[in-house]
């Protein structure tokens, strides 16, 4: 059994790939199913958004599982032929597989690291997963982790909580100058793409009077409807500008629209209250020399931007926080994946014990037949309290041991001490039906096996 992941992402790949093998979400059902269907892949399960395309899988050969994704995104996405397709997919296994879905969940490997999008469409996807039942025990727990680290990646560090949008940047300077946002007045001059993203983040931020205002007056109106704001003539918005905390300027003019002496008007008429001006324009349309005037903070785009970067830069350092968070959620769930390799042989020792300790129960009971109900119960319960003591030991010791550097040398001593890969010995160790390999009888000390074939119901048909 072996975990892996292969896929490609903006990284490795450009948008005209990406959206040719993309999976919308009408198809998923018969993707996962055709994935399923494919030798070799017991679970399975698809993530699929702009910026990435990956399959996640449990396979039982590390090569063949590789090659079987590879075929089925050929197979899936025709528009794309193998040789257009593989440079750009990559491959990982076994930690390095858990440790890339971990750092997907926490946005640590999305284009903008700490967005939180990610995160709902991984739970989206499995979902479906799960609805269509192609995930099972072992990528149930590991995407269950999985969101349990991107949870704690956001609640232990600041990765998500500074502005990497020139627009949402405009937003947070707005909050240093006026600690409340709900009582202020913005007015949005032109319609700049990035104005109206900034004005509609001071909207979600609680600002509920906007006024808006363009040389075309019909798209003052459709952006008013947009904002549930008030349109304003073009000629009139200098007039306005003192009823305004906010002025957004975004417009396609060449020269200077708001000058100095229409800002001190504005702060003169406001009795000096602090008005903030944000120039999204490109030439700018806001004089500089706005600066200089006192109760006046005039931010341009080379300002945002510079903004913008400071907070990246601020993320990548909260990034390599949440990497070695990273690094112990996996070391957790390697050792969780140990603790699993040794259910099959505890199941067929279990067994086998079993199978030994009836088929000599039947020998004596065969001898001795006069006894009574109550003495046959007597014999089967010294048989299996034997039975259960010498086993005891041996089973709590193979737990302990397969999380260890050498349990894959117990494993394997374990099944040859006791035969279990020989066919021809008593309780042949690939028939795991009996229910009684699976309970820790209740004369013993609490055990191994219970918890493990709670864990891994899998482990009843393997060996």
């Amino acid at each position: 059994m072996h975990i892996i992941v292969v896929g490609l992402s903006h990284k490795t790949a450009p948008v005209e790939v990406r959206e040719k093998l993309a999976v919308p979400e009408s198809r998923l059902d018969e993707a996962l199913a055709r994935l399923r269907s494919y030798a070799g892949i017991k679970e399975g399960f698809l993530l699929s958004t702009c910026n990435r395309v990956e399959v996640y899988a449990v396979v039982e050969q590390i090569e063949e599982g590789h090659a079987r994704v590879h075929e089925f995104f050929s197979d899936t996405h025709l528009a794309l032929s193998s040789e257009q397709l593989t440079p750009h997919l990559y491959g990982y296994t076994g930690d390095r597989a858990i440790g890339h879905l971990f750092r997907v969940a926490a946005s640590l490997d999305s284009m903008i690291v700490g967005e939180p999008q990610i995160l709902g469409q991984l739970k989206d996807a499995f979902e479906v997963a799960l609805n269509h039942k192609a995930s099972g025990v072992v990528l149930n727990k590991l995407v269950r982790k999985a969101i349990s680290v991107a949870k704690r990646v956001r609640t232990e560090t600041k990765i998500a909580e500074t502005a990497v949008s020139v627009s949402y940047a405009a937003v947070e300077l707005a909050k240093k100058i006026f600690s409340n946002l709900s009582e202020k007045t913005v007015l949005l001059v032109g319609a700049g793409e990035m104005a109206k993203l900034a004005a509609q983040h001071l909207v979600d931020q609680g600002v509920r009077k906007v006024s808006i205002t363009t040389r075309d007056a019909a798209s003052a109106v459709d952006l008013a409807r947009r904002f549930n704001a008030t349109s304003i003539p073009f000629d009139h918005f200098r007039h306005e500008m003192a009823e305004a905390d906010i002025v957004l300027c975004s417009t396609g003019a060449a020269r200077y629209l708001i000058g100095v002496e229409d800002v001190e008007q504005a702060v003169r008429r406001r009795m000096n209250r602090p008005i903030f001006l944000i120039d999204i324009s490109v030439p700018r349309n806001i004089d500089p020399a706005v600066k200089d005037i006192d109760n006046a903070f005039l931010f341009d785009i080379d300002d945002l931007e510079t903004r913008v970067e400071q907070n990246l830069e601020e993320r990548r350092r909260e990034a390599v926080k949440a990497e070695q968070m990273v690094d112990e959620e996996v070391g957790q769930i390697l050792h969780w994946l140990k603790s699993l390799e040794v259910t099959p042989t505890i199941v067929a020792l279990r067994h086998r014990a079993e199978a030994i300790k009836q088929a000599e129960i039947e020998k004596a009971l065969a001898r001795l037949q006069n006894l009574s109900a109550q003495e046959r119960s007597v014999v089967e319960g010294l048989a299996s309290g034997i039975v259960n003591k010498l086993l005891h030991g041996s089973l709590v010791t193979l737990k302990a041991e397969s999380t260890s550097g050498g349990g894959a040398m117990f494993i394997e001593a374990a099944r040859r001490f006791f035969g279990l890969d020989d066919p021809t010995a008593a309780g042949r160790p690939g028939d795991t039906s009996s229910a009684a390999a699976l309970d820790e009888p209740d004369s013993a000390e609490p055990g191994a096996t219970r918890e493990l074939s709670e864990q891994h119901p899998a482990g009843k048909r393997q060996t």
